[in-house]
């Protein structure tokens, strides 16, 4: 296992590096946040678990981290990815095996270990349960158990933690480039006496999830996108760039033409 090897300067580089690659890449980045989710309790940990269906999954976690939260940002990856790709480490990544099971408890207790350390800021980890990445609109949406097992163990240390559902979606909209939406549902917390076991948390998320992105994607379609906050706004797109060359010419013959 990969373990975190948290910097100061890494984070900083990455959030100026990410918040770059978004610009280039995206009309815009745009969250939804349901209330209670920047009022949550910064003595309890949370759990951010997310559909998989980008490559950009992970990206986002530290922009937001650094827009919307006061917590102490970790972020599960898979093994070979991350074995790529270190640097995450140095942001508060670690690694999960999912070909070598017998790598698992251990995996598990260590994320235990780092939502429930003491620590003047929230703890926080962001998790994609579906373990791959599939079709933003596969259905039934399929998660493993890990996550479950995670909040079995921290109810083990303390008596609650929070599960917040976040979705993304990417979509062309008006523009050349894409538009990247976010979405936060309220928190969900659950408790030592509400636990139920891995199964029947593993399913409510799942039902949340799919719930949760069919509720986005309809947003999309009928344009009700007020609420959404913007992120990152991206670099205006060739064709941006050519609509505002053409209305500038227009306006200059105009003075051309008035001037003669």
């Amino acid at each position: 296992m990969l373990k975190v090897r948290r910097s100061r300067l890494y984070t900083l580089w990455f959030n100026w590096y990410s918040r770059r690659q978004f610009k280039k890449y995206f009309n815009s980045v745009r969250v939804f946040m349901e209330s209670g989710v920047q009022e949550m309790d910064l003595r309890i940990p949370v759990i951010f678990y997310a559909n998989h269906a980008y490559w950009w999954d992970g990206f986002w976690s530290p922009l937001c981290t650094k827009k919307f939260f006061h917590q102490r940002l970790h972020i599960i990856i898979e093994f070979k990815q991350l074995r790529k790709h270190r640097f995450f480490t140095r942001i508060g990544a670690f690694s999960l095996d999912r070909y070598r099971p017998k790598t698992w408890p251990a995996t598990l207790r260590y994320a235990a270990e780092l939502l429930t350390d003491d620590n003047e800021r929230q703890n926080a980890l962001w998790i994609f349960p579906q373990g791959k990445i599939e079709h933003v609109d596969k259905r039934p949406l399929v998660f493993f158990k890990g996550t479950a097992s995670i909040v079995s163990r921290v109810l083990e240390k303390i008596p609650q933690v929070y599960l917040v559902s976040i979705v993304s979606r990417i979509e062309y909209l008006d523009e050349q480039k894409p538009e990247l939406f976010l979405s936060f549902r309220e928190p969900f917390i659950v408790s030592r006496e509400e636990y139920a076991g891995a199964d029947d948390l593993t399913a409510y998320m799942q039902r949340m999830t799919e719930s949760h992105l069919d509720e986005l994607s309809e947003k999309i379609k009928s344009r009700k996108l007020d609420e959404a906050v913007s992120l990152v706004k991206g670099i205006a797109s060739v064709n941006r760039r050519s609509e505002a060359f053409r209305r500038f010419m227009r306006l200059d013959r105009g003075k051309e033409f008035t001037e003669s």
